[in-house]
């Protein structure tokens, strides 16, 4: 089957060529490179499918009476890419979901054996001319790990972190069979009761009405004073006033977050003098190969809606993921 693919602009540098390698791979596929929002919206009443990483106005879908697919050019799209329009709207979406493991899995394995090994003590201590030990090293056979969030970055975190010994609880709202090296598999409700049990609480969650605010007070006063909280996922998912006021008070042992409710996270902000954290500008994701990744997931998909198959990772657009 031939369609036409909207490219909603504008395309970044590093991906101008891949209209015409979706041409050459797929001579079936008219792709349509508008110069600028207004030509997409003009455009987009003969488009079958649409690529975006900028928020789809209303108006436009509105006039999109052929559009049957469009694909997110990012996983977690920021607040307000899922609008009312796109949710009623009945094109499918989906996203380049599963580009990201190896890095991401790499960062959170990255933090928890810095807080396992007190570097980040020992780095700041070294810098400011200390010599000192700063506490035990943590014997990771010994320590347990909560995944809150267990989709393929969870579940690749989760077997380089089993690697090493540790006990692996995951939390999860759509996956019911424990992935390698997950232990246990509970459903969200769990949360509350297994929180005291975990020396690492892991966020991989995305931004979504249910994961928004998850780690409040009352939930950092619920882990062990020991333990470290790491979010790789998005930012409103952990209150970062209840978090400063839970470090200073000893009520957690550290932080380790690349992703913040406010981006960038402010200077003066408190919780970049906080004791016993670590904090990376959103970075996690970031390394080599992920255009090409991107677009072997769009090219993919490409091929799957010409022959009429199902589409590689699906989104409930209600529930933003």
């Amino acid at each position: 089957m031939s369609f036409a693919l909207l490219c909603w602009p504008p395309l970044r540098r590093s991906q101008r060529d891949w209209p015409r390698r979706i041409g050459e791979a797929l001579p079936g596929v008219r792709v349509l490179v508008p110069d600028g929002e207004g030509e997409a919206i003009a455009a987009i009443a003969g488009a079958d499918a649409l690529y975006a990483e900028r928020r789809v106005p209303a108006e436009a879908l509105a006039a999109a009476g052929r559009l049957r697919w469009i694909h997110s050019a990012l996983v977690a799209p920021p607040p307000g890419w899922f609008h009312d329009a796109l949710i009623a709207h009945p094109a499918a979406v989906t996203n380049p979901r599963g580009i990201y493991n190896d890095h991401i899995g790499a960062h959170i394995a990255a933090f928890v054996l810095a807080f396992a090994r007190r570097l980040h003590r020992y780095l700041p201590d070294m810098a400011a001319g200390k010599w000192e030990r700063a506490g035990e090293a943590v014997h990771l056979p010994d320590a347990t790990a909560l995944i809150v969030g267990v989709g393929e970055i969870g579940a690749e975190a989760a077997r380089l972190l089993a690697a090493f010994g540790m006990a692996i609880v995951g939390v999860d709202a759509r996956r019911r069979t424990a992935p390698p090296g997950v232990a246990e598999l509970h459903p969200p409700e769990a949360l509350d009761r297994l929180l005291p049990r975990a020396d690492f609480v892991i966020l991989t969650v995305p931004h979504t009405p249910e994961t928004e605010g998850l780690m409040h007070a009352g939930r950092l006063a619920a882990m062990k004073d020991t333990a470290c909280l790491v979010n790789v996922g998005r930012g409103p998912t952990v209150r970062l006033g209840d978090l400063d006021a839970a470090l200073r008070a000893g009520r957690i042992g550290g932080a380790a977050l690349d992703v913040f409710e406010a981006e960038p996270l402010p200077p003066d902000h408190p919780l970049r003098t906080a004791p016993n954290v670590l904090l990376t500008p959103h970075v996690a994701a970031h390394g080599p190969h992920l255009d090409e990744r991107r677009f072997g997931v769009l090219l993919g998909n490409c091929r799957r809606f010409a022959e009429g198959r199902p589409l590689r990772n699906p989104v409930d657009k209600a529930r933003w993921y």
